[in-house]
């Protein structure tokens, strides 16, 4: 007879209870209605199999944060093999097992040990067995199944930021966007309504709102204005259960700054000023400031001062400062006590950047009334000229008068002014001044042309206080007078070759004069008394240069250029001293060229005796087959350095014409010592380059009587 066994798997499972925000305070123990088993097979004897079934529940829930004193209690395994008699022993694996969770082994009842958090982990995966006690094996397959737990309102809403900043300019229209604040809740948003959040406004009515659901913050109030109120602090609230009664909230501080506009206009605090000044004050002197106020800050409180009316309207000008923002009111001309006295000047401040929206406030400018004293001071004496040009002819006695100066006092009191002449500038005292009445006169005689032009400088003093003193340049010309002869223009030295024809020009003269007529030079040429008669040249007057012409028949000399072969006319001052004869041992003797070391080293020249008495140089000795033309070379070189050696008054000569030659001389100047003409007609057929050549040499005697 075949048996048939039936094992049953029955898990107890505690029912979900529905939590709010206050933790549970009983442990959870209820029961399904209804068992669910697992009927699993075996095997038998008889071989008989069962389809196999899958369990009927897989999924069980849990509520998070129990806070009970037992242990939370989650359901029963249970097998229809268990037959109460402990042969039978339940085992619990997975996530949490033995440590989280804990089975009994003999009833099957599972607890959790601790408090469980579902924003640490929601869902457990645990695996569930049957094992026979006493062989260890399986009375029942291992099955898997989930423990979820259940999310509480325990999580509060959590901002992004602690504290969020924020601008908006001022005069803003309602509903302007400010800034979005945002909070986070960490509870479940798919199971109830414990993350779904809601936002509100705590602190900062009327001036801001908030919309509820997306955390925006904007703009309450009309016409915020920033010189009224800058800084709001405002304070949003967040609220968890869609804002219900119970839910959990968390808050947030938003510090709002208006930004400034270009909304107010600048002020003058007072609508007139006054200023007092120096007429002796320079250009560009301060001479005060002026502000007006302006609530905003920044680019949109700059102000540009100008000057749009007044008696001084071209002697004053204004600038901004722009670190204060004042307006400096400076001298633009220099300014006379004696003509103008106060100057009332109209003044304008005004803003560079204006916006267009706050036009129809009223112009962003303003205006006061500036008025301004000019006080008197001590001025120096003032000339009735910037510069002073006077003449005089340079003939001009002492003491003649040039001209005068005049200066006064611009002052009111007019006080009397004496003159004088800064010497630095006439160092020679050439000039005087009356120093009453300005007048100049001379002091000493001119003369144009050793200076044209004289500089000086005169000085008004005022009497009564000698520090106020100016001064004046005075430019003096002297004028030219016919007082020079004239020069001629260059040395003239001219020569004429003795064959020059009748009427031949051979120079031509210029002249020059010291004075300066305004109609040029007009000059007379002759010559002289003395040298008129007889002469043999004759002048050609062309009322600026003249010409000299060769007027004579050209005389022949009888006598040759050369007298003697020592003539040799190259400026030579030719000595004959032949000596005392033979008695004359001091004479020159020609050995010592042949012979230099006969040379006595300590005797001196007799010609003469130097200022100073040098030792004599010892020169070393040439080689007694020494060439006389190395000695002669060493000789030279020895007196061009040696302080002792001559000239002195003398020529120290030293003549070696060596062997001669095979050839006779080449000089032309033996050629003329004849008395008989020589004929150079032959020079015209040469050409014309050597035509000057033939006109001196070949020309014909001319037949002019000396």
């Amino acid at each position: 007879m075949r048996t048939y066994r039936y094992f049953l798997l029955l898990f107890w499972v505690g029912q979900p209870y529905p939590t709010l925000s206050t933790p549970l305070s009983k442990r959870t123990s209820g029961f399904p209605a209804k068992k669910r088993a697992l009927e699993l097979s075996g095997n038998s004897k008889n071989e008989l199999n069962r389809s196999k079934r899958s369990w009927m529940w897989n999924q069980f829930f849990l509520l998070e944060e129990y806070t009970g004193s037992d242990y939370q209690y989650v359901g029963k395994l249970h097998s229809d093999q268990d037959r109460g008699d402990g042969s039978l022993k339940y085992i619990l694996s997975g996530d949490g097992a033995g440590d989280l969770f804990i089975i009994n082994e003999n009833t099957g009842d599972i607890q959790a040990t601790k408090r469980l958090d579902r924003e640490e982990k929601p869902v457990y995966i645990l695996r569930a067995q049957a094992i026979n006690r006493r062989t260890g094996r399986p009375v029942e397959p291992e099955s898997e199944f989930i423990i979820k737990i259940h999310d509480i309102n325990d999580n509060e809403p959590i901002f992004t930021k602690e504290v969020y900043s924020a601008t908006v300019p001022e005069m803003s229209d309602v509903g302007t966007f400010v800034v979005q604040v945002t909070a986070t809740d960490a509870d479940d948003p798919t199971y109830g309504n414990s993350a779904k959040v809601v936002y509100s406004i705590l602190q900062g009515q009327p001036y801001f709102s908030v919309e509820s659901e997306t955390g925006i913050i904007k703009t309450a109030l009309l016409n915020m204005d920033r010189e009224n109120r800058e800084q709001y602090q405002v304070v949003i609230q967040a609220k968890d259960m869609g804002g219900q009664m119970g839910g959990l909230s968390g808050t947030t501080t938003v510090n709002i700054t208006l930004t400034d506009v270009n909304d107010n206009p600048p002020r003058f605090p007072q609508s007139t000023y006054q200023f007092r000044t120096p007429e002796s004050s320079p250009l560009g002197t301060p001479i005060g400031r002026i502000k007006a106020s302006d609530a905003d800050v920044g680019e949109n409180a700059e102000i540009e001062y100008s000057i749009t009316d007044g008696e001084g309207l071209d002697m004053f000008d204004v600038i901004t400062d722009q670190e204060t923002q004042e307006g400096i009111i400076t001298v633009k001309k220099l300014l006379d006590f004696e003509k103008k006295k106060v100057y009332t000047l109209k003044m304008e401040a005004s803003n560079p950047h204006v916006e267009q929206r706050f036009l129809y406030l009223g112009p962003f400018k303003d205006s006061a009334t500036v008025r301004i004293v000019v006080e008197d001071v001590d001025e120096p004496p003032v000339f009735s000229k910037l510069a002073y040009i006077l003449q005089i002819r340079e003939d001009a006695q002492i003491n003649t008068t040039i001209g005068s100066v005049t200066a006064q006092d611009p002052d009111a009191a007019r006080n009397p002014v004496k003159y004088s002449v800064d010497r630095h500038t006439d160092m020679d005292r050439i000039f005087n001044i009356d120093s009453g009445n300005g007048s100049i006169f001379t002091s000493k005689l001119l003369d144009r042309e050793t200076l044209l032009w004289h500089n000086i400088t005169v000085i008004a003093t005022e009497i009564n206080n000698p520090k106020q003193s100016s001064r004046v340049p005075l430019y003096i010309k002297v004028l030219d007078v016919n007082d020079n002869a004239p020069e001629f223009a260059e040395f003239y030295e001219t020569f004429v070759c003795e064959k020059a024809k009748a009427d031949q020009l051979i120079q031509t003269l210029h002249a020059v004069d010291k004075d300066d007529p305004y109609s040029g030079h007009q000059f007379s040429f002759s010559l002289a008394p003395e040298a008129a008669s007889g002469s043999n040249f004759t002048i050609q007057d062309n009322k600026v240069t003249v010409v000299l012409f060769a007027a004579l028949r050209r005389q022949r000399k009888k006598e040759p250029l050369i007298i003697s072969k020592e003539d040799i006319r190259d400026n030579i001052v030719s000595y004959n001293d032949e000596g005392g004869g033979e008695e004359d041992t001091q004479a020159f003797d020609i050995g010592t060229l042949r012979n230099p070391e006969a040379i006595e080293d300590n005797k001196l020249r007799r010609d003469i005796v130097p200022e100073t008495l040098f030792l004599p140089r010892r020169t070393p000795t040439a080689r007694d087959n020494t060439d006389v033309r190395d000695f002669i070379n060493q000789r030279l070189k020895e007196n061009d350095t040696d302080p002792t050696a001559p000239p002195y008054d003398s020529l120290a000569t030293y003549a070696y014409e060596g062997t001669g030659s095979v050839a006779d001389s080449l000089s032309s100047l033996e050629s003329v010592t004849t008395d008989g003409d020589q004929d150079y007609d032959y020079l015209s057929d040469w050409g014309p380059r050597f035509k000057k050549l033939a006109d001196m040499y070949g020309g014909v005697d001319s037949d002019k009587d000396s």
